[in-house]
């Protein structure tokens, strides 16, 4: 379980370091466009993030699955923390955009709007990862995750490094807990609408 850990800690400096990018650009497309490094570099690497893996459960839901993808958001949490603090201390600037941007997440967001667009953001994940792994493509992740991004979607582990970066609250955990919430439900939508009835996952084509 260190190594899913490790790995996870990995996986969240790296969208940590996609979030400072972001909020360090002040054209919103090329900051979105330059996130995607995060996620190419995790899927290359094959490190452990939670939006990623949790699309997947549907394949293997045993318990050792299970253990392995709460070690992985352990580790997530654990590196969105410490760059959140890094970035408080070396970057001044990006952590002011950390705090706006949270600030204006809380003011306009109720929790339903919340879990609503991080479903939205699960299914981008999703389809983003599954194309890399069976088209062998970095297509997805460069079209799905400037999408989400652009479109307000909510993934949770960019969110918690803004929130660790700007600015810590129970409003910011509560709304937390919505993310994860909505992204759990969004990675496991669309993979369950490829199983037949009989269990298999569909392969055909449309």
């Amino acid at each position: 379980m260190l190594r899913k850990f490790s790995e996870g800690l990995a996986a969240g400096i790296l969208i940590s370091v996609g979030g400072t990018v972001y909020l360090s650009c002040e054209n919103r497309c090329i900051g979105a466009l330059l996130f995607c490094v995060a996620l190419l570099t995790i899927c290359m690497r094959g490190y452990s993030l939670f939006t990623g893996k949790v699309c997947y459960m549907t394949e293997d839901h045993s318990r050792e699955a299970f253990s392995v993808l709460l070690w992985g958001l352990c580790g997530n949490i654990a590196g969105t923390a410490l760059c959140g603090a890094a970035v408080r201390y070396a970057l001044p600037s990006a952590a002011e955009a950390a705090a706006a941007l949270v600030d204006a997440k809380l003011a306009a967001q109720t929790f339903g709007m919340t879990v609503v667009r991080a479903v939205f953001c699960g299914m981008m994940v999703y389809l983003s990862v599954c194309i890399y792994r069976d088209q062998k493509s970095p297509l997805g992740i460069l079209f799905c995750i400037p999408t989400f991004i652009l479109s307000g979607f909510e993934h949770s582990i960019a969110d918690m490094f803004y929130v660790f970066a700007g600015r810590i609250s129970v409003a910011a955990l509560v709304f937390l807990a919505a993310v994860l919430i909505g992204n759990v439900v969004g990675g496991l939508l669309l993979p369950v609408l490829r199983f037949r009835p009989g269990g298999k996952e569909e392969k055909e084509h449309a």
